[in-house]
């Protein structure tokens, strides 16, 4: 029986799992109730379990056949602060708090791939169910290799899949090498002079600041960096003022940089700095910059995005597979896992609707037999490769 049609027979008890887990969303390192549910569920399948990795995570270990291959499966399991805007019977019940990514949905598909080899045992070695806290940006897989994730349990290969909104359903993209941006977050505060607004002249304007320094940043991209590599500046967030009379204290501008190329990253950060800077003292204010090495880029060795392909195929048929998919600007810290252990990390197409990280987002359950499968494949598949 192929995988997908054992999983599919108990779909609607993954369905169940993973509406339970968007209707209680929980953001970055806050995954108690997931994290407990996660634990649950594993030790009821016979899993070893351990709690409390990088603060919130959990790893399972699963035995099969005698062997000493150990292949790793990661999920991510963290919410966003996001009000959710959908009527769906299981829509949040946490305010501005929303599994807008679909984190709820591969916490489930592990799950669903855990029970299965957990039913199964049709491999060798040691499967390793890696559920990961605070990957928006709050650095969780750093967090669980800090605490020792791969001395504690090591692996020899490990894996990843994120479902993606834009379709096609059912496909799974994937692309050797980089595959995902590097990003930095930046912080940029003015302090100015505060004053009455009806008398500008005795105050140094910390918004007239920060509504030249965006447009300014801009020029980053079109004119210092080689139009040849990947780069993209946004400004996400201004913060000044409190009253319609007073020109504030300060100001506070706040963003992201995606880049692929290291000396291009470094090139991005100083000009930055360079530019906040220098249209600070242009204008009297002081200006403070700090720049956060948040992702790394994601890097797919080659022969396991090759592995990916051709078990994909298997599954799903090679109609359903994108060997060279294009790079995502968006950021993935499965990258730092990536850095420490070889292997890869897919998207699996979903039905169209509304795009990550938007307040209309729902994940496709469709996909939890499809990502299960894939996933207990991999672990099939890749635990009998001569080591």
């Amino acid at each position: 029986m192929s995988p997908i049609d054992r999983i599919t027979s108990y779909a609607d008890e993954l369905t169940a799992i993973r509406r339970d887990l968007h209707a209680h969303p929980e953001l970055g390192f806050e995954e108690v109730r997931t994290s407990g549910i996660v634990a649950d569920h594993l030790e009821k399948l016979g899993i070893e379990v351990h709690r409390g990795l990088g603060k919130t995570g959990v790893v399972g270990l699963l035995r099969g056949r005698p062997g000493k291959r150990r292949i790793g499966l990661r999920a991510d399991m963290d919410a966003l602060p996001i009000e959710e805007e959908t009527n769906l019977p299981y829509r949040s019940t946490i305010p501005s708090t929303m599994h807008a990514c679909g984190h709820d949905g591969h916490t489930t598909m592990l799950l669903g791939a855990a029970r299965y080899l957990a039913e199964t045992r049709d491999f060798d070695g040691t499967a390793v169910f890696v559920f990961q806290p605070a990957e928006e940006g709050l650095g969780g897989a750093r967090a669980m290799i800090a605490d020792g994730l791969f001395e504690k349990f090591p692996v020899d290969e490990i894996f990843a899949i994120h479902n993606n909104p834009n379709g096609p359903h059912g496909k799974i993209l994937v692309r050797p090498g980089p595959a995902m941006a590097a990003a930095d977050f930046f912080d940029i505060r003015i302090t100015g002079r505060g004053a009455h607004a009806a008398r500008p002249q005795e105050g140094i304007d910390p918004i007239l600041v920060a509504t030249a320094i965006p447009q300014a940043m801009q020029s980053i991209v079109s004119r210092n960096a080689d139009p040849l590599k990947a780069a993209v500046v946004s400004i996400t967030q201004i913060h000044a003022g409190a009253a319609y009379n007073v020109i504030p204290e300060g100001a506070h501008l706040a963003g992201t940089v995606r880049t692929f190329d290291a000396a291009l990253r470094e090139l991005v950060s100083t000009r930055i700095r360079e530019i906040a800077g220098g249209i600070g003292e242009a204008y009297g204010a002081r200006v403070e910059v700090e720049i956060r090495d948040v992702f790394s880029v994601l890097e797919n060795s080659p022969d396991h995005a090759m592995a990916v392909a051709e078990i994909a195929t298997e599954l799903f048929g090679a109609d359903r597979v994108d060997a060279q998919s294009k790079p995502h600007m968006g950021s993935e810290d499965f990258a730092d896992m990536l850095h420490a252990v070889p292997g890869a990390y897919a998207w699996l197409g979903a039905t169209p609707g509304p795009g990550l990280h938007n307040a209309g987002y729902d994940f496709d359950d469709t996909l939890l037999p499809l990502g299960a499968a894939y996933l207990a494949r991999m672990v099939e598949r890749r635990s009998a490769v001569a080591a």
